[in-house]
């Protein structure tokens, strides 16, 4: 016997590094000292940036965003999600990307879906000047279904210690704006594909003339990344606070940036739910409040700021292409989300 007689192909592992390697060196900065292949990445900082540098990491997934890319034989867009989930989840403190690292493990390695899978992480890598410094790619004989992957991603991140953005400073009266997702971005898909697929009988190629997509397309429309529109703000100090909305919706989100003896109040009204959302609620008979909290509801960041600083940060998000909305205010309370409608 062999490896390969246990299912282990090291040919075709062989030859899912020799695709991805240059998609991985497209990405890599300044800072990057070492080649795909290494042991170890090495990165070094630029010290005449930072006086007092602190790094800032995060490592995330995409869930079961990942059956609907099986379902659907399209794997160039997730990779893409890992990226942009945990540039936001790094950006919340005020930090920007370095490099980022990915694990992808499957049961029977295929060098072309892994190849579209990296090619996507490697193109969000590019959007968020973030190098692809390493990664694995393990293949795991009978731990996953024919045709099934997993994905992950690691992230580090940089930002000046007296530039850090971590809500102590946000206090009642507070103004609470929201950028917009772009969907479910990577959240909530264990209920939409129960509610879409299994309760309602959709297939992936459904149109749905309420949402102008195919239920396929709605439900891999990207992850949103918000560096670029948040960028522009880091240096001025005007935000005190910024919460990524992913699992758990606003509900359990905001209340993460907020101090002891503050509450938020959220305005349902302040902006359209997206058909989407509508959608999966009605379809789902699920209750408001379940979809708050299982759902962004359309707004995948939230930034607290001073109300003298609201038009300020509201005009410069603007001028980053972003459509700003403020969604609530911050108020005295036991750092819960109150909803108004």
């Amino acid at each position: 016997m062999d490896y390969r007689d246990s299912g282990v192909d090291i040919a075709a592992g062989n030859e899912t590094v020799r695709r991805i390697k240059s998609l991985a060196k497209a990405t890599f900065t300044a800072g990057v000292l070492s080649d795909i292949g290494s042991f170890g990445g090495l990165f070094q900082i630029d010290r005449e940036r930072y006086r007092e540098p602190v790094l800032v990491s995060s490592a995330d997934g995409v869930g079961t965003k990942l059956k609907v890319a099986f379902m659907t034989g399209r794997h160039d867009t997730v990779g893409a999600d890992l990226v942009n989930h945990c540039v936001n989840d790094i950006l919340v403190q005020g930090a920007e990307p370095l490099f980022f690292l990915d694990y992808v493990a499957t049961g029977r390695l295929s060098p072309d879906v892994t190849e579209k899978v990296v090619a996507g992480v490697a193109r969000g890598c590019v959007e968020n000047r973030c190098a692809l410094l390493g990664g694995e790619t393990a293949e795991m004989p009978g731990f996953y279904a024919d045709g099934e992957y997993d994905i992950a991603g690691f992230i580090v991140g940089i930002v000046e210690k007296s530039r850090v953005i971590d809500g102590r400073s946000i206090a009642a009266g507070d103004t609470l704006i929201g950028l917009p997702s772009a969907g479910l971005h990577t959240n909530g898909y264990s209920l939409a594909r129960q509610v879409l697929f299994d309760a309602a009988g959709f297939r992936p190629d459904t149109f749905l003339p309420e949402v102008g997509a195919t239920v396929g397309d709605a439900l891999l429309a990207p992850h949103r990344s918000y560096l670029n529109a948040i960028k522009p703000l880091l240096d001025g100090r005007l935000i005190k606070g910024m919460a990524h909305i992913t699992g758990g919706g606003i509900t359990e989100n905001l209340p993460r940036i907020l101090p002891e003896g503050t509450a938020a109040t959220i305005d349902r009204k302040a902006w359209g739910i997206p058909p989407l959302f509508r959608l999966l609620e009605k379809r789902g008979g699920i209750a408001t409040d379940e979809m708050f909290r299982a759902f962004n509801m359309g707004i995948g960041l939230i930034i607290a700021c001073a109300p003298a600083d609201s038009e300020t940060v509201l005009d410069a998000l603007r001028s980053s292409g972003s459509s700003p909305i403020v969604v609530g205010r911050v108020t005295s309370g036991q750092r819960d989300v109150h909803y108004t409608t």
